[in-house]
């Protein structure tokens, strides 16, 4: 079984008295050819996506750190600098590819809480739309339930009992 170990972030920000977190839609057409797992439902003349919303994360490349590589995927990903707070935790799956040789894949990710530094969310390279629709804010509050993926629920639910533990993050 192929392995593959990927790092993303969970980024915070606290402005107007609630705090906040980057999140990322990938793009309807995912960027191995196939459909992304978002459902679609469809009318007389026009086919509407539902919104998937996903934590910004992406594969360690060789000779670098996980936490280097979810720094880097945030700001790459969302526009965004932050600064590492602590690791929040792993999510470990076995998925099938759908693309190339289809074989099955062990993926490990590991997620760190950040904090926001600096950066416009959504202000990204044109090369990373094939990976990423659009960045946003949502209210931290709200994040396990508009993201898709149970693991990433459990990240942005782990995320708000920090925050609520540590108000002076």
């Amino acid at each position: 079984m192929v392995r593959e170990i990927s790092a993303g972030g969970v980024v915070v920000r606290h402005r107007d008295g609630v705090w906040w977190m980057a999140a990322i839609e990938p793009p309807a057409e995912h960027p191995h050819g196939t459909e992304h797992k978002a459902s679609v439902t469809s009318k007389p003349t026009v086919a509407k996506r539902k919104i998937v919303l996903a934590l910004p994360k992406g594969l360690v490349d060789p000779g670098e750190k996980p936490d280097e590589t979810a720094l880097r995927e945030v700001q790459e990903e969302t526009g965004v600098s932050a600064d590492l707070v602590a690791k929040l935790g792993d999510i470990k799956y076995v998925y099938s590819r759908s693309w190339g040789d289809g074989a099955r894949v062990f993926k490990i990710v590991s997620f760190y809480l950040m904090r926001y530094r600096s950066g416009r969310i959504n202000q990204i390279a044109p090369q990373m739309r094939i990976e990423v629709a659009r960045a946003c804010w949502v209210p931290l509050e709200d994040a396990a339930k508009l993201l898709a993926y149970r693991g990433e629920k459990q990240m942005a639910r782990r995320a708000l009992e920090y925050v609520e533990a540590y108000p002076e993050l």
